[in-house]
C-alpha cells in the first residue's frame, strides 16, 4: 500500500469508522417498542454470530444458543419480537453508515485527481489537444438513464433523512444528528403496498431535482469556463434518460396514461427547478433593464407550475431567449455583474429543456408479435396470409402499411396500450419537445423482423414515414443474441425503408446491450466478452454502411449485472469500438451510492466523461487487444461458460436458489412495481428477471454470477501452459484487469460460513459444494494473478467499507437464514403453523437492510 492510499485509509477510518462507533452508541440507546436493551443485545448478538460461524455453527444454532444464553425468553412470540427489533436496529445502522460515507465523500475521493475534468484540463493543455477536444465535444455525451429496477429499498422519506443526516454529520451537529436518528427510528422502512410506476418516477425525479440538476449544472459551467471555444450550446455533453412510466417490459402496471402522466411530472420538475433558480436570480438582479425581465419570467414559470388549469404557455426557446436577453443587458449596462449566475441557468435550460430527462419506451418483442397476430385476424391492415410469409415478405408487408388503426378496436389491454403508447410519444414530443420521448427499445431482439414489426406498428398508430421522429433500439441480451447481432443489423442496414428512416435520424443507430440477462444466461466471463465482441462487430458493420452506432449499456449495480468500476470499463474500450457516446442505465442502489449527493454525482459523471473523452484524445492503437489476447479471452470465456452451464443445468439448480435464498419472497418486499418474473407460472430461468436472480445470490452471500467459472477457466489454461500469457493479459489489458477487479469485489462480498451447514444437506449439499469449491478455486487463482495476500488488497478503502458493512449486515443475514430454515422445516414436514407468516415476514424484512448494505457494489 502506497503512502497516498494509506493516508486516505486513515481519513476514512476517522471520518467513517470512528464516527460510526460514536454515533452508533448514541443510536443503539434509542428505544424501540419500549425495550431499551435491544441495542445492547444487538451488539452482543453480532459478536455471538461471529463466534458461532468461526465454530461452524448454523444460523439456527447461533440464534437458539443466543436466546438461551443472553435472554430469559421462553416463548416463540418473545423470540420473534426480539428478532424483529434486531432487524429494525440493523437496517437503520445501515442508513447511519450510508450517511457517514456520503458526508465523507469529498474527503476520501480526490475531486480534482485522475479521471476528473480538472485532470483532463491539465492533460489537454500539456498535449495541446484543444482542437481534438473541440471536435470530440461536438457530439460526445454521457447519457445516464435512471431506471426503477427494484434494488433500492429506501422509501423517499428515508432518502430525505439520509440527505439531512449527511449534512448534520458534516458539521458534527450532535443535536441535529440525535434528532434525525430518532426520526429514523420512528420512520417505517416497510411498504405495505407495491409502489406504482408513477410512485417510482416521483422518487427518481427527486434525484433529478435535488442532485443531478445541480451537479450537471456545475460540470457544464466548469467546462464552459475552462473550454469556452470547445463547448457547444447545441451539445450539452451530459444527458439524462428515464425509464419509470415508459418501461413496459413485463410490467402490466405501465400504460399510455402513466407514460403521459410521468412526462408531465418530468416537465413540472424541470420548470420547478428553473423557478427556484430564477427566484434566486431575482434577489441579485435588481438593476434597471433586468429586474422587470426576471420578475416576468418568474411569474410565467409560477403560472405553469402552480396555477390549476393553467395551460402550458412557455417553451424552452422562450426561457433561453429571456436569459440571453438578461445576459446581454448585464454585459452592456452593468459591467457583467452576476452574468455568471445567468449563464449557469442558461447551461441548465440547454441541458434539461422542458423534458428534464428523456423518457424511453421499452417493450418485449413477443408483445409486438402477439399484437400483429391479432391485427391480421381482425383488420385488413396486413395480408391475411401474413403469418405464413417468410421474414423478408413480412417486412415488405410491414413497410407498406397504409391503414391507421384505432386502439379501441382491441379488447386486449396490452394490445391496445401498445398502439396508444406509440401515439403518446407524439403527444409528449408536442409538450416536452422531441427529446422528451424519442426512443423505443425492443427487449429480446433476435431478428430484423423484431425491429421492423415496431416500425410497422408506428405506421399503424398514425405516424408518417417521413415524420417518424423516434429511434428504434434493438436490445440484445443472451449470448446467442449477441453473437447474431451483427447479422441482424446488417439486414436492417440493407433494408431500403429502414435505411431511409436512419437517414432522417442523422444516420445514427442506437443499440442496447444487456449485461444482466447476459450474465444470467452465459456466466460472468462469457457475458462480458460476448458484449465486447458484439460491440466490435457492430461497430465494424455500422462503419461499413456509413452508420454512426451508439451503444446503450443495460448495467446494474453489482459486477454480476455489469456494474463494478464502470468508468474503468469504458476506459478499457479500444479504438475498434464506437465511442461517440457513453450511455448506460443507472439503477437501484447505484443511484444512491454513486450519485446520491452532489459530490458523488459530480465525481462519477466526470469519471465517465473523462473515460470517453480520453479514449479518443489519448488512446493508441495498442489499446485494442491483439489477436493473441482475443484468442486467450475467448478460451477463458469458453471454459468459464462450460463450467457455468453445467451448474445452471443441474436438475436442482432453481430449486436450490428458490428454497435456500429469499428469491420467492422478492415480490413481497414491495420495492418495485414489476413482478419478479416476466410471465406467471412455473419458475424458469428465462422468465426470471436478472434483479431477483443476482440479488438472491447476493443475499445468500454466495454471489456466484460475479465469479463462477473464472477459477476453472484460469486453472485449465494454467494446466495448458498458458499462465504467463494470462499474467501478461492482466498486466497489459485494462479490459481484462477491470473484469478481474470486479470479480474480486464479488468474491470479497461473499461469506460462505453463513450457509456452510448446507454442505451436508440431503438435497442441497452437492450444489453448495460445487459453488463453494469454485469460489475457493477462483479466489486462489485471483490471488496468484494479483500477487496479493488478500482480495482487493490494492483498494484498501473499498475493502474496509465492505468489511464494515458486512459486520452491520451479519445479524440480518443470520436472522434471514434462520427464517428460511424454519420455513423449509415446516414445508418438509408438511406441517404449516401459525408462525409461518411471521417467518416469511422476517425473511422479507431482512432483505431491506441486506440489500442496502450492499450499496458499495457499484
Amino acid at each position: 500500500m502506497d503512502g497516498s492510499a494509506n493516508s486516505i485509509l486513515q481519513v476514512y477510518d476517522k471520518q467513517v469508522g470512528l464516527k460510526f462507533q460514536l454515533y452508533n452508541s448514541l443510536f443503539t440507546a434509542l428505544p424501540f417498542h419500549r425495550v431499551e436493551r435491544t441495542g445492547v443485545l444487538l451488539s452482543i448478538f453480532l459478536l455471538h454470530c461471529e463466534e458461532g460461524y468461526a465454530k461452524k455453527q448454523s444460523p439456527a444454532e447461533i440464534i437458539d444458543s443466543f436466546i438461551k444464553q443472553y435472554t430469559s425468553y421462553t416463548t416463540e412470540q418473545e423470540k420473534m419480537d426480539l428478532l424483529f427489533r434486531f432487524v429494525q436496529y440493523a437496517e437503520r445502522q445501515v442508513v447511519l453508515f450510508d450517511a457517514l460515507e456520503d458526508a465523507a465523500y469529498r474527503d476520501i475521493n480526490d475531486m480534482q485527481g485522475p479521471g476528473t475534468l480538472k485532470h483532463l484540463q491539465s492533460e489537454v493543455v500539456q498535449t495541446q489537444s484543444q482542437e481534438q477536444l473541440a471536435e470530440k465535444l461536438k457530439d460526445f455525451s454521457v447519457r445516464l438513464v435512471l431506471t426503477a429496477h427494484p434494488t433500492q429499498f429506501y422509501p423517499a422519506e428515508v432518502l430525505g433523512i439520509i440527505n439531512d443526516l449527511s449534512k448534520a454529520l458534516l458539521k458534527d451537529n450532535v443535536t441535529q444528528i440525535n434528532s434525525y436518528l430518532r426520526q429514523l427510528g420512528k420512520t417505517p422502512f416497510f411498504r405495505n403496498e407495491k409502489p406504482t410506476p408513477y410512485d417510482e418516477a416521483v422518487n427518481l425525479i427527486w434525484y433529478l431535482e435535488n442532485v443531478f440538476y445541480h451537479a450537471a449544472g456545475q460540470i457544464l459551467s466548469y467546462l464552459k469556463t475552462q473550454f469556452p471555444e470547445e463547448v457547444s450550446p447545441e451539445n450539452p455533453v451530459i444527458r439524462f434518460g428515464f425509464w419509470p412510466g415508459g418501461d413496459r417490459d413485463g410490467n402490466p402496471f405501465v400504460n399510455a396514461k402513466t407514460t403521459i402522466k410521468v412526462a408531465e411530472a418530468l416537465r413540472g420538475g424541470a420548470l420547478k427547478s428553473y423557478y427556484l433558480d430564477v427566484r434566486k436570480l431575482r434577489r441579485r438582479l435588481t438593476f434597471k433593464g433586468v429586474a422587470n425581465v426576471v420578475v416576468e419570467l418568474e411569474r410565467k414559470l409560477y403560472n405553469n407550475i402552480f396555477v390549476p388549469g393553467h395551460g402550458l404557455d412557455i417553451t424552452k426557446e422562450e426561457i433561453l431567449s429571456t436569459l440571453q436577453q438578461m445576459r446581454q443587458t448585464l454585459i452592456e449596462q452593468h459591467n457583467g455583474l452576476f452574468q455568471n449566475l445567468v449563464e449557469n441557468l442558461l447551461r441548465k435550460v440547454e441541458l434539461f429543456g422542458l423534458f428534464f430527462a428523456s423518457l424511453d419506451i421499452r417493450q418485449d418483442s413477443s408483445a409486438h408479435a402477439e399484437l400483429l397476430e391479432t391485427i391480421v385476424e381482425t383488420t385488413s391492415a396486413l395480408p391475411k396470409d401474413f403469418l405464413e410469409l417468410s421474414e423478408a415478405d413480412k417486412i415488405k408487408a410491414l413497410v407498406q402499411v397504409s391503414e391507421v388503426l384505432d386502439p379501441a378496436l382491441f379488447d386486449n389491454e396490452l394490445h391496445r396500450d401498445t398502439l396508444e403508447s406509440m401515439a403518446a410519444i407524439r403527444e409528449i414530443q408536442r409538450t416536452n419537445g422531441e427529446e422528451g420521448c424519442n426512443r423505443y427499445i425492443i427487449s429480446h431482439s433476435t431478428s430484423a423482423l423484431d425491429v421492423m414489426q415496431v416500425y410497422g406498428l408506428f405506421l399503424m398508430s398514425g405516424w408518417q414515414k417521413e415524420n417518424l421522429t423516434v429511434d428504434i433500439v434493438p436490445l440484445f441480451e443472451t449470448v446467442d443474441d449477441l453473437r447474431n447481432a451483427r447479422g441482424v443489423m446488417q439486414s436492417l442496414y440493407e433494408n431500403e425503408t429502414y435505411r431511409q428512416h436512419l437517414l432522417q435520424r442523422g444516420n445514427i443507430q442506437t443499440i442496447m446491450l444487456g449485461f444482466s440477462d447476459g450474465t444470467k444466461d452465459g456466466g460472468y466471463l462469457m457475458a462480458n466478452w460476448s458484449i465486447y465482441k458484439a460491440k466490435e462487430e457492430l461497430t465494424a458493420i455500422s462503419r461499413q454502411y456509413d452508420i454512426e452506432v451508439i451503444f446503450f449499456d443495460g448495467r446494474g449495480g453489482p459486477p454480476a449485472r455489469g456494474g463494478g468500476r464502470t468508468h474503468q470499463f469504458y476506459a478499457s474500450m479500444g479504438p475498434n469500438i464506437s465511442n461517440k457516446e457513453i450511455q448506460l442505465t443507472i439503477q437501484g442502489q447505484t443511484i444512491s451510492s454513486n450519485f446520491g449527493t452532489e459530490d458523488a454525482a459530480k465525481y462519477n459523471i466526470e469519471q465517465l466523461m473523462h473515460a470517453g473523452i480520453r479514449n479518443t484524445l489519448f488512446a493508441t492503437k495498442d489499446a485494442a487487444p491483439t489477436s493473441q489476447q482475443e484468442e486467450l479471452m475467448q478460451q477463458l470465456s469458453n471454459e468459464s461458460f462450460e463450467k457455468y452451464t453445467a451448474l445452471k443445468n443441474h436438475p436442482n439448480f432453481l430449486e436450490y436458489l428458490n428454497n435456500v435464498s429469499p428469491l420467492r419472497y422478492y415480490g413481497e418486499a414491495n420495492i418495485g412495481s414489476r413482478p419478479s418474473k416476466r410471465k406467471p407460472g412455473k419458475l424458469n430461468l428465462n422468465d426470471l428477471r436478472a434483479v431477483p436472480y443476482v440479488g438472491s445470490w447476493s443475499q445468500l452471500k454466495q454471489n456466484l454470477p460475479g465469479y463462477y467459472g473464472v477459477g476453472t477457466a484460469l486453472q485449465r489454461l494454467d494446466e495448458a501452459g498458458k499462465w504467463e500469457e494470462i499474467r501478461q493479459l492482466y498486466k497489459n489489458s485494462l479490459f481484462f484487469k477491470t473484469l478481474m477487479d470486479n470479480c474480486e469485489m464479488a468474491m470479497t462480498k461473499s461469506f460462505f460460513p453463513l450457509t456452510a451447514f448446507l454442505a451436508e444437506h440431503p438435497n442441497y449439499a452437492e450444489l453448495w459444494n460445487m459453488i463453494h469449491d469454485e469460489f475457493e478455486l477462483s479466489k486462489s487463482y485471483m490471488l496468484k494473478l494479483t500477487g496479493a495476500e488478500e482480495l482487493m488488497a490494492d483498494k484498501p478503502v473499498n475493502r474496509l467499507s465492505i468489511q464494515m458493512r458486512q459486520r452491520i449486515e451479519l445479524p440480518l443475514l443470520t436472522v434471514q437464514q434462520y427464517g428460511l430454515i424454519k420455513l423449509r422445516e415446516m414445508e418438509e414436514k408438511n406441517q404449516p403453523t401459525d408462525n409461518k407468516s411471521k417467518y416469511e415476514k422476517l425473511v422479507v424484512r431482512c432483505s431491506f437492510g441486506i440489500i442496502n448494505a450492499e450499496r458499495n457494489s457499484a
